[in-house]
């Protein structure tokens, strides 16, 4: 039985690297609970391209290809972008 299921692996992607600046020390000082977190994420997918897969095969091979240094770099742009954007309008009590 084949386990497909419809992944976007830009979203993983994002998420591992979204997860890792906020838990930096360069990134402290800025909230990281789930849904400062969340709302970081869908503001740097919804700028970033969408690549869905929906195998294992398919989920290692854009990886592969995500993981260009140049990507990375856009990527990790975006990112820092989202997490100042969400930090300045912080709409719920800690």
């Amino acid at each position: 039985m084949s386990q497909l299921r419809l992944v976007n692996v830009m979203e993983e992607i994002v998420s591992g690297i979204v997860r890792y600046f906020l838990r930096s020390v360069e990134y402290q000082t800025f909230c990281n609970c789930e849904e400062c977190e969340l709302n970081i994420v869908a503001n740097v997918l919804n700028n970033l391209p969408t690549y869905y897969v929906v195998s294992l095969n398919a989920r290692e091979e854009a990886f592969n290809e995500l993981k260009d240094s140049r990507n990375i770099e856009n990527i990790n742009k975006e990112i820092i972008r989202a997490i100042h954007a969400v930090g300045k309008r912080r709409g719920h009590v800690e």
